[in-house]
């Protein structure tokens, strides 16, 4: 084990005209111990780059996810993980027993019964968005008319939550997932979200409906306060990171066209894509070693989960598309008791949505340079932000 300091890095970042994951992110893993890089803000973190370290960051119970803790790394103010007093019920932020309270709760709701019985629901969405395109014309921008309404029609059905209100809730997750986002702009986007869903639960105590927000609030399992942050996770989780994979999913196989109608490739896609790259923040609250290197108590640590997913130790030719590749053990959805809620849910939207788009659009291809795509080097999420495509 090594405490001896080392160089301290930029922290990698995407940026146009460069493949992701960032190519650095292959420098550092290849380097013994842990390195550390400095955030925007000034404050250095441990990056963790190989799948073996990321999966121990992820399950030691000497490192925390709670951001109250001193250390705890976040991009600004507001881009990270909110503190209880910011967004109570934000479950993800807080450690075990806490943690457990409520995805006690809420396990029952994402189990794969659940979602096998969810799936003719997500088929009639998905239906539903393919008719309106081809009613449209030949041509449509895949991720405003497929790949975000897709997610956002399912979770907004399942929560309760009116879709006649999907602009809003959408333009504020934007403003929340973007590093160009201000301090300030994510803040009263966070607060407006909040808001709405407070009113909305006031309804659902008056009237109270067969959807999940009425079966949460039934329970009496958490205040109204802490209900208001869980639902608005699950809502911004819930289409944001799903309409990420379909898009980029969308992407790749219009190039390995000979894996259309192969299952195996939602799997694959999530390893490969790895949107949710940079949510994971840590900081160690007791003195732990991870890869040899020792990590202080109060340091912070990011989980660089993309450089994970394309460890060559773990994967061989990590950054070929292979879905024959065995690639369950990725961390796409995280690992541990963090480890996403709504995996079977977006595994089954993601499923769907490409078994149905490419069957009754065969003929659907890019209708842009593949360079010249707008993909989200501002987010903290990885994705794009339009996709034009014609038939």
């Amino acid at each position: 084990m090594t405490s001896v300091e080392q160089n301290i890095v930029d922290f990698p970042s995407r940026r146009a005209g460069c493949p992701f994951p960032p190519p650095e992110y292959a420098e550092i893993r290849a380097q013994p111990g842990l390195v550390k890089a400095t955030l925007s803000e000034g404050r250095t973190v441990w990056l963790v780059t190989r799948h073996e370290d990321v999966r121990t960051v992820l399950t030691d119970r000497r490192i925390s996810s709670n951001p109250t803790h001193d250390g705890f790394p976040n991009f600004g103010r507001t881009g990270g993980v909110p503190a209880p007093d910011q967004v109570p019920g934000w479950f993800v932020g807080m450690d075990p027993p806490e943690h457990g309270r409520f995805r006690k709760t809420l396990i029952p709701e994402f189990t794969v019964r659940k979602i096998k019985e969810l799936r003719p629901h997500i088929q009639r969405v998905v239906d539903g968005r393919v008719d309106a395109m081809l009613a449209a014309g030949n041509s449509a921008d895949l991720v405003a008319d497929f790949a975000l309404p897709v997610p956002s029609l399912v979770i907004t059905a399942l929560l309760g939550v009116p879709y006649a209100d999907h602009d809003f809730f959408e333009a504020k997750t934007r403003t929340l997932v973007s590093f160009a986002s201000t301090d300030d702009e994510r803040e009263a986007a966070g607060k407006h979200i909040l808001r709405y869903i407070t009113r909305l639960i006031t309804l659902k105590q008056q009237r109270p409906a067969d959807d999940l927000l009425s079966r949460l609030l039934a329970s009496a399992t958490m205040t109204p306060q802490e209900l208001s942050g869980v639902v608005m996770l699950l809502l911004i989780a819930g289409h944001e990171t799903t309409a990420n994979n379909i898009s980029l999913g969308v992407v790749t196989l219009l190039s390995h066209q000979e894996w259309l109608g192969d299952t195996r490739v939602v799997e694959e896609l999530l390893r490969l894509h790895s949107v949710a790259d940079l949510v994971a923040l840590r900081v160690a609250v007791e003195d732990v070693e991870i890869g040899g290197q020792l990590v202080k108590a109060g340091e912070g640590i990011v989980p660089l989960v993309a450089a994970a997913n394309h460890d060559a130790d773990a994967f061989a030719c990590p950054a070929r598309f292979d879905p024959a590749r065995a690639a369950r053990h990725h961390v796409a959805f995280g690992y541990g008791v963090h480890q996403c809620l709504g995996q079977n849910l977006v595994r089954a939207e993601m499923e769907i949505a490409f078994q149905t788009l490419f069957s009754r659009i065969p003929t659907l291809e890019i209708a842009a340079p593949l360079e010249d795509l707008p993909f989200k080097y501002d987010g903290v999420l990885f994705g794009l932000h339009a996709l034009p495509v014609k038939w």
